[in-house]
């Protein structure tokens, strides 16, 4: 005879496995040279480019199963009060959980494997970038350099006119990089400052290049 936990199990995936996504669904393949330790509710991956950490949101579960990550519901340990219905409740907002806990899964690994990296580029008479140790100053117009800390974690590196943002944390790497873009955005006319490389700048015609006709 089937155990009442078994058969609990089984309605409740039944019932709330609809509101897993596709992409939730889809376990993570741990790349070699990947370790993937669970500590309560914390997930560390370590690998050659770093260490990372996260912490699993309440109602979801994190398995590491033949070297593949699998994002699911958290099973209760018994059945809801109220049932089926009475779980309903309590997790019918878990979807948005379940996405950024892969999400999150998914880049830690790839962070620590291969690590990300952004581009920027500087365009304008005179602007520049020099890295010294963790810092980097930047040349953009100003009366004086505009100088940033990288956080730990992170390398800049610049050559000639492109700066290059590396790290294991794909957040990191994406604010840091958002963060030296923000000290002079590509203006619309010239498209002078610093921007992506491979950004597409929508440019604005000037005032001469108006009275000539020019859209």
């Amino acid at each position: 005879m089937r155990q009442l936990k078994e058969i609990w199990e089984e309605k409740f995936f039944l019932e709330f496995g609809k509101f897993m996504s596709k992409l939730a669904k889809k376990p993570v393949n741990i790349t070699e040279g990947v370790n993937v330790a669970f500590d309560r509710d914390i997930v560390k991956v370590n690998g050659p480019k770093g260490n990372l950490s996260f912490r699993i949101p309440k109602g979801v579960d994190v398995k590491s199963v033949e070297g593949r990550l699998h994002v699911s519901l958290k099973v209760p340990t018994s059945p809801a009060k109220g049932g089926i219905r009475g779980a309903s409740k309590n997790n019918e907002n878990l979807k948005p959980s379940l996405g950024l806990t892969r999400a999150m899964v998914s880049n830690m690994v790839t962070g620590v494997s291969h690590g990300f990296e952004k581009h920027l580029e500087l365009s304008g008479v005179g602007y520049r970038a020099q890295v010294t140790g963790r810092d980097i100053a930047i040349s953009v117009g100003f009366s004086h350099p505009v100088i940033i800390t990288a956080d730990l974690g992170l390398n800049i590196a610049v050559k000639e006119n492109i700066i290059t943002v590396s790290g294991a944390d794909k957040d990191l790497v994406g604010n840091m990089a958002a963060k030296i873009r923000s000290i002079r955005p590509p203006e619309p006319y010239k498209g002078k400052g610093i921007k992506y490389v491979q950004e597409k700048i929508r440019r604005k015609a000037g005032k001469a290049a108006k009275a000539l006709g020019v859209k």
